[in-house]
């Protein structure tokens, strides 16, 4: 079940000494503090005690360090003396300083930074683990964390050697990207003569492809995932799953043999697989019944404990699984997923429109009714003026006048918004362009482009081929392409693009798709240091998603390496899903 690899694949880089580089360092700051207390005694003063020092270890932001001066505040006014340190993670920012020093503790505590800003949850997977990002920059406008994407960069390419073939999309890319090659030019000597150990980098905005992350996963990791929540790589499992009266947190990784073989599964195929791993199991442990008593000792030592690693694993994913389906069923989740690849195919948008306004006054769930109207007003280049007011008055009295910022938010990300009068003509347009040379076509869709933006998803799902043409039913036991993680229905967006660049070694021959995703002046190509690069090497890819990455795109591409040759790892400010996406852009806080 699980994507063996061919043989001829590449070794995946040992991550390990990410996790010593910053547990070093955390040291090292931590040990600062000792230093402190030297000096202390060398003059002669008391030295603090272990309950007279604080130490903050935080993220750079303005309400910590509010938190922190009031306590800082409230000691003066005890008359406790103490010794403040505050450790930023990943970098330290010169606002948070100015938020102390407005409330008149900045000569009290001590600043340090932690750059702990690659955290690898899993053989191929990195994280930044900066949820944060998304709302920052693809909402505000804020620019701070991208130094800090650079910086990560920069880490990898010392560790790892240069990067031979550099591609990216989306204008964080390619800041993130120019920053970076900054940082190599002052530090070029550390990466001269280094052969690359990963051959390809792509650097992906969130916002290239909005439509992936807003759709329903079912693939096995990204359905926990939505219904669980995966946090930093574990997930904690209530009472419904364990069959107990405990949590069990999880850690969902490479280690553990039964989820390594069905996470990038379709769901479907899940519980088939479960229940043919049980009767394995079963008959493994029946094996004791022949045995002697030499055999039986070795039986012991050698595999009972392993074995009952496993039952305890099986016996978890299963109740998952059971706790899946249960929640599922109760809204209705088949109607929703027929519901969404209406959407992406451009079929029946009257009747889909007419289930989301009965998802809105059912009340079934605010940030699932909002997925589906981003859904709809993506793949359809904005709502027609009449259903966006409809809809958003509907939800508004179904679920509160206080979401009213949460859809000024969506309009400004690019995620909800309202077609402009003349960008209905793209229809007529293309029935002009058909009666016309291709030439003289090109001229009308310039003047038509004025007056009227043109429906980009369309257009990019048929120059892309991302809604597949199948004849009969799609196998999801044996899938022919990256379609499997959305049953058969669509090709995330993302993901073909890398696989299209991949092919063509550049940007080239995707002119007009990287016009239709406007990102004509933010597409790049960088390839420099390929003859020092092994053929092993060039086939080792890492993927950078820039505003975070959903299992689902993970496991399509996982699936690409395993049919291409490649291997693929990735780097994500944050794993991502729908609903955290729309909790993002939320001002109602759940």
């Amino acid at each position: 079940m699980a994507f063996p690899h061919r043989p001829d694949a590449p070794e995946l880089p040992d991550f390990s000494m990410l996790k010593r580089l910053a547990r070093d360092q955390l040291i090292y700051l931590l040990e600062q503090q000792h230093e402190v207390d030297k000096l202390y005694k060398v003059e002669n003063k008391p030295a603090l005690s272990s309950n007279e020092q604080l130490c903050f270890l935080v993220r750079p932001r303005i309400k910590n360090m509010r938190y922190v001066a009031s306590l800082v505040n409230a000691d003066k006014l005890a008359g406790r003396t103490r010794k403040y340190k505050v450790i930023f993670s990943p970098q330290k920012f010169h606002a948070c300083e100015m938020v102390l020093e407005e409330e008149g503790v900045f000569g009290d505590v001590s600043c340090d930074e932690w750059a702990f800003s690659l955290l690898p949850l899993d053989v191929d997977l990195l994280s930044m683990e900066l949820p944060e990002f998304f709302r920052d920059y693809f909402l505000e406008g804020d620019q701070r964390w991208i130094n800090t994407v650079a910086q990560a960069l920069h880490l990898l390419s010392t560790l790892y050697g240069p990067f031979p073939n550099c591609y990216g999309i989306g204008r964080c890319s390619k800041m993130s990207y120019e920053l970076w090659r900054k940082l190599e030019e002052e530090e070029d000597g550390e990466t001269k003569g280094r052969r690359p150990e990963i051959g390809h980098i792509f650097l992906l905005d969130r916002d290239v492809d909005f439509v992936t992350a807003l759709c329903s996963q079912v693939v096995y990791e990204g359905l926990v995932d939505d219904t669980f929540r995966i946090k930093c790589g574990s997930v904690d499992f209530g009472p419904e799953v364990t069959s107990s009266d405990r949590s069990l947190k999880v850690l969902l990784n490479a280690e553990d043999k039964v989820f390594s073989e069905i996470r990038n599964e379709h769901f479907s195929n899940v519980f088939g697989f479960l229940s043919q791993k049980a009767r394995n199991l079963q008959a493994q442990y029946d094996r004791r019944r022949g045995m002697d008593i030499k055999q039986m000792k070795n039986f012991v030592s050698q595999e009972l404990k392993g074995l009952k690693q496993e039952h305890r694993l099986l016996s978890v994913h299963i109740g998952a699984c059971e706790s899946i389906m249960k929640k599922k069923t109760k809204q209705d989740f088949q109607e929703l997923i027929k519901t969404e690849h209406a959407l992406l195919e451009g079929f029946n948008i009257r009747e889909s429109t007419s289930y989301i306004e009965e998802h809105i006054d059912r009340q079934v769930s605010p940030i699932e009714s909002l997925r589906l109207m981003c859904l709809l007003s993506i793949t359809e280049n904005g709502l027609i003026p009449k259903d966006y007011r409809s809809l958003k008055t509907q939800y508004l009295q179904s679920y509160g006048p206080e979401h009213l910022l949460t859809f000024s938010n969506l309009r400004r990300a690019g995620l909800l918004t309202e077609q402009a009068p003349g960008d209905t003509l793209t229809a007529v347009e293309s029935k002009v362009s058909k009666l016309v040379t291709d030439k003289a076509a090109g001229k009308i869709t310039d003047a038509f482009s004025s007056l009227a933006k043109k429906s980009n998803f369309r257009a990019l799902s048929k120059k892309l081929n991302l809604i597949p043409r199948v004849d009969g039913e799609y196998d999801l036991k044996v899938p022919r392409d990256m379609a499997y993680v959305f049953s058969g229905a669509y090709v995330p967006l993302s993901c073909r693009l890398i696989e299209q660049v991949l092919e063509r070694r550049s940007w080239q021959g995707l002119d007009e798709v990287v016009r239709l995703l406007n990102c004509g002046e933010l597409a790049f190509t960088d390839m420099t240091k390929e003859d020092k690069a092994s053929s092993e090497s060039l086939r080792l890819i890492l993927v950078v998603f820039l505003g975070g990455c959903t299992f689902s795109e993970i496991s399509a591409l996982r699936f690409l390496g395993r049919e291409k040759g490649y291997r693929f790892i990735f780097l994500t400010t944050a794993v991502t899903n729908s609903a955290r996406l729309m909790e993002a852009m939320s001002e109602v806080k759940a």
